[in-house]
């Protein structure tokens, strides 16, 4: 996502965004050599049906409602679902959220990037930044101080315009109607 957009997750056209996550891992997919089973494929839409952070266990929760919906006995297993989590990490489609140990989808999957996060602490949306020059920043004052970096992890928590508005309650999600950003 470009920085120069406004704060995705509200006022814009979901059902577009989560079609575009899902051309763009299909692509990514074939481009790799990698299978995006039908399995990988709806935790990636569960994942992108917001763009607040997702936690695992409210993926099992979804995909066992829906399989229950679709006449199936049973609950989802865990390991299924981290299984598709860390493919979708794997390959780009997804990125963790390390201080919710939940999970976004990645708007730019054809670029393999590191993900900066805004989070909003209202609503709970995550906007993912690009990180070029924060990087370059990072490792060269890192190595300027002779530091070996074995990860960079960096969230943002703050307020996004919609939670910022007069009367907007905390924890209030917005709706995801109107044009893409």
């Amino acid at each position: 996502m470009a920085d120069a957009e406004r704060f995705t997750g509200h006022e814009h056209d979901h059902a577009h965004c989560v079609a575009d996550a899902l051309s763009a891992a299909d692509i990514v997919c074939s481009q790799r050599g990698t299978r995006l089973t039908e399995l990988r494929r709806r935790v990636l839409t569960l994942i992108w049906e917001s763009h607040a952070p997702i936690g695992a266990y409210e993926l099992i929760d979804k995909l066992s409602r829906a399989r229950e919906a679709d006449g199936e006995a049973g609950r989802v297993a865990p390991p299924t679902v981290y299984r598709a989590i860390d493919f979708l990490m794997e390959q780009g489609l997804v990125h963790r959220i390390e201080s919710r140990n939940a999970f976004v989808g990645c708007a730019q999957p054809e670029h393999p990037h590191r993900g900066y996060f805004l989070i909003c602490e209202g609503c709970g949306t995550a906007h993912e930044l690009e990180g070029g020059a924060l990087d370059a920043n990072l490792k060269a004052r890192a190595r300027d101080l002779d530091f070996d970096i074995r990860r960079i992890t960096i969230e943002v928590a703050g307020r996004c315009p919609g939670c910022r508005k007069p009367g907007a309650r905390a924890g209030t999600t917005h709706s995801h109607a109107g044009d893409h950003a």
